[in-house]
């Protein structure tokens, strides 16, 4: 299975729009929607920086 990853927006009423996709019309497909945080995180994005790394042999 390829994978193609495509941003864009809703519009006003609520409807998703997928226009010029690299596949043919007859195809099957399977759809994953996934949710944009629209704030920011404010998690670390380097949670390891300045911690000391140990081996466990």
């Amino acid at each position: 299975m390829k994978a193609h990853r495509i941003e864009t927006k809703l519009t006003k009423n609520v409807t998703l729009i997928l226009e010029d996709l690299p596949l043919q019309s007859d195809e099957a497909v399977e759809i994953l929607i996934l949710e944009r945080s629209s704030q920011p995180s404010d998690s670390n994005p380097y949670p390891l920086q300045g911690k000391v790394i140990h081996s466990l042999q």
